[in-house]
């Protein structure tokens, strides 16, 4: 990804152009539809099939070679990786800002999203569960899935416990809480994690529920879901 300049971080064009290549069910993709609802900030979607194979076609390839959703295209920018994405939004579009301005906060904010990108989304994956399916067994696969959410949980339980209120990091929504969200909503809905093990989880998962941009970002909502 280039570097953002102090021109670009000017938002002086109410409507940029900006592209996202989702895939309903991803809960990568999720994350930034949820953040561009939250900033306000129209966009173009593409919908790229995963059951289709459509991320290894030449023209995906182009775009991101390791071949994963999201990608974002901002003008000439391309930018993959949700959180590349999200950190890009944040400097270029601050209006409805993700990260506060207190050092601590901004860190503990940081520090969830980033359990959830490395330490818990990656280990339930649609190609990791595949390679599990085919060389250990279905079984196996939805219990890794569910130990390796488990995990994680209960490390973003005992960090948010005495710090959440209505979101996961005090009354403003903020970074933790859009990596939060599709995550706590995967676990329940296709894990079957049973969340009252996690009450400061569930607890905020039920502010999310009500926001309208949280409806709007649901995979249900996107144009290429399938019922």
């Amino acid at each position: 990804m280039q570097s953002i300049s102090s021109s670009q971080r000017n938002v002086e064009n109410p409507s940029p152009n900006l592209v996202l290549y989702s895939y309903w069910e991803s809960s990568c993709a999720w994350r930034v539809r949820f953040a561009l609802k939250l900033k306000g900030l129209p966009y173009e979607y593409r919908a790229v099939d995963l059951s289709k194979g459509e991320h290894f076609s030449p023209e995906f390839e182009r775009l991101n070679p390791l071949h994963y959703v999201p990608v974002l295209i901002d003008g000439d920018m391309v930018i993959s990786d949700s959180f590349a994405i999200l950190l890009y939004l944040e400097e270029k579009y601050p209006q409805k800002t993700l990260l506060p301005e207190d050092p601590q906060q901004r860190a503990l904010n940081m520090q969830a999203a980033s359990i959830v990108s490395s330490s818990i989304q990656p280990l339930h994956m649609g190609s990791t569960l595949k390679y599990i399916r085919e060389n250990v067994g279905p079984e196996a696969s939805f219990l890794w899935a569910q130990s390796s959410i488990e995990k994680g949980f209960v490390t973003l339980e005992k960090l948010l416990q005495d710090v959440a209120s209505n979101y996961a990091t005090g009354e403003t929504l903020f970074l933790a809480d859009v990596f939060l969200a599709p995550q706590i909503a995967v676990a329940e809905t296709r894990f079957k994690i049973d969340m009252s093990k996690f009450p400061t989880l569930g607890r905020i998962f039920q502010s999310y529920k009500v926001l309208p941009e949280f409806a709007a970002s649901l995979p249900s909502a996107q144009p290429d879901a399938v019922p």
